[in-house]
C-alpha cells in the first residue's frame, strides 16, 4: 500500500516523465482518480462501490433501455440514496418509462444527457492576438466582442470543442452491457473511457465492463443486491426510508412476477420482509403493476390476443404488436408492460413465449419461460440479446435488411431443432 501513497504524492515529480513516455495530455485529475481506484482493489467489490461512493461527488446513473421495474426501482432507490448522502446525481434511462410506475419519482429520471456540461467557443490566437474581450446579453442573445491588436478574426478561427462533463464516477445498474445504455452511451463514449464505472447486475451474460463490478448471481434481482450495499453506505441513520423501501421492493416483485417464478429464494423472501418492515407499500406496489389498467392499455392487450401464433411444432406460442396498433388502441409502447407476464404465460404446453413489439428503432423482442429448465436467454442471444433463463429480450435494429419477423421466427425453430437433436 505504500508504494501506491507515494505515487499520488509525487504527481508533480513523474509528470514530465509520462507526458515524454506517452506523448499525451496529462490530465492530473483523471490519474489521481484511477490511482485511487486502484488502491482499493484488495476490497471486495462490495466494499469498493461503498469507497467509491462515498469519494465521489457527482454521479451518474445509468440502466438499459426498455427499463423493467428492476431497473427503474434501482435507479430511483440509488438516487434518493445518494441524495440522502449529499451526493449530486442524475439519473438517465434512454427510454420511455411506463406509468405503471408512477408512484415512484421516474420524473427525476431523464431521457438522454443534454445540458450536463459547458458549451465552449474557442477562438484560435495563434495568428491574430486578442487586445480585449468582453460580452453583452441584447434581445435574448449573447453576443462576445473580441478585440484583435492587429489584423483580423475570421469565422474559421472560431470553433466549439465539447465540454467535459462535471461527474467523477458512474454507477450502470441492472445492465448486461453497456451497448444496452443505448443512445447515452453510444453519444457519449468519451465519458465513459475518463470515467471510473461501477456495474452492479444479477445477469449471466454480463461483460463485467465496470471498473469495479458486483454481478451477483444468486440474486433475482439488482434491487436485492442493493439492500446490502445500502446498508453499509449508511453509517448513523439507516438509507431504507419508507419510498427507498417502496423502490427496491418494486424491483424484487417484479422480478420474480410476485415470488412466483423458479428464481425466488429464501434470501429473496427474505429481503422482501425487511423492506416491509421498513414499510415498503407492497399493496400500491401490488395495486398499480398488476391490477390497474387503463382502457387504453386493455384495448392493446386486446390486439395482443387477437395476433396470437402458435407454434406448437417447436412448443412456443408468440404474438406481435405493430406500430399502428398503437394508434388504433390509443395507446403508447409503455402500455405494454405486463401484457406478456400477465397473459402469454398463461399458455400451457410450451416451452417459452414471445413477444414482438415494433417501435420507432426497430422490432423489440421479449420472452418468458413457461415451462421449468428452459433458458430463454439462450435464445435472446441469437440475436444479441440477453437476460436470464427466466425472461429475457433482444431488439432487431429497424436498419437491418438481413433480419424481420419472418427471420425470427425461422431461427427461433430453427433452435428449437437443434434442442430436440441434442436429445
Amino acid at each position: 500500500m505504500q508504494h501506491r501513497y507515494f505515487i499520488i504524492s509525487s504527481f508533480s515529480l513523474f509528470r514530465v516523465k509520462i507526458d515524454k513516455l506517452f506523448s499525451i495530455r496529462y490530465d492530473p485529475m483523471l490519474m489521481k482518480k484511477w490511482i485511487l481506484m486502484e488502491a482499493s482493489m484488495e476490497l471486495s467489490p462490495k466494499q469498493q462501490i461503498v469507497e467509491a461512493i462515498r469519494g465521489a461527488e457527482n454521479i451518474l446513473l445509468l440502466t438499459h433501455r426498455d427499463p423493467d421495474g428492476d431497473a427503474i426501482g434501482s435507479m430511483v432507490a440509488f438516487s434518493e440514496a445518494l441524495s440522502k448522502l449529499d451526493k449530486k446525481t442524475f439519473s438517465v434511462c434512454a427510454d420511455k418509462i411506463s406509468l405503471v410506475f408512477a408512484y415512484l419519482p421516474i420524473e427525476k429520471i431523464q431521457p438522454e444527457l443534454s445540458g450536463r456540461r459547458d458549451f465552449i467557443i474557442s477562438l484560435d490566437v495563434s495568428k491574430v492576438s486578442a487586445e480585449k474581450f468582453l460580452y453583452k446579453v441584447e434581445d435574448n442573445h449573447i453576443n462576445f466582442v473580441v478585440t484583435p491588436k492587429k489584423g483580423e478574426f475570421s469565422p474559421q478561427m472560431v470553433s466549439f470543442p465539447a465540454g467535459k462533463f462535471k461527474f467523477d464516477l458512474i454507477l450502470v445498474i441492472d445492465c448486461q452491457d453497456l451497448d444496452r445504455i443505448g443512445a447515452p452511451y453510444e453519444q457519449n463514449s468519451d465519458l465513459f473511457y475518463e470515467t471510473p464505472i461501477i456495474n452492479i447486475d444479477h445477469h449471466a451474460g454480463n461483460d463485467h465492463f465496470g471498473k469495479i463490478n458486483l454481478v451477483d448471481l444468486t440474486a433475482t434481482s439488482t434491487c436485492e443486491i442493493l439492500v446490502s450495499i445500502f446498508e453499509s453506505l449508511s453509517k448513523d441513520t439507516s438509507l431504507l426510508t419508507p419510498e427507498i423501501a417502496t423502490a427496491l421492493l418494486t424491483g424484487i416483485i417484479t422480478d420474480t412476477n410476485s415470488f412466483q417464478n423458479q428464481n425466488t429464494t429464501p434470501k429473496s423472501l427474505t429481503v422482501a420482509a425487511q423492506l416491509i418492515a421498513a414499510n415498503a407499500d407492497q399493496r400500491e406496489i401490488i395495486k398499480r403493476i398488476y391490477k390497474t389498467r387503463t382502457l387504453a392499455t386493455l384495448r392493446l392487450w386486446g390486439k395482443v390476443l387477437s395476433n396470437i401464433r402458435d407454434e406448437m411444432n417447436y412448443r412456443f406460442v408468440w404474438s406481435k404488436i405493430e406500430k399502428s396498433d398503437f394508434v388504433v388502441t390509443q395507446s403508447s409502447p409503455t402500455d405494454i408492460e405486463g401484457v406478456i407476464d400477465d397473459l402469454l404465460k398463461t399458455a400451457t404446453g410450451v416451452d417459452f413465449v414471445m413477444l414482438l413489439t415494433e417501435k420507432d428503432d426497430g422490432v423489440h423482442g421479449s420472452l418468458r419461460s413457461v415451462k421449468k429448465g428452459i433458458d430463454v436467454s439462450s435464445i435472446a442471444k441469437i440475436f444479441g440479446g440477453g437476460g436470464h433463463a427466466m425472461a429475457a429480450g433482444f431488439i432487431i435494429d429497424k436498419n437491418d435488411p438481413a433480419m424481420n419477423v419472418d427471420q425470427v421466427i425461422g431461427r427461433i425453430r430453427d433452435y428449437q431443432k437443434s434442442v430436440d437433436g441434442d436429445h
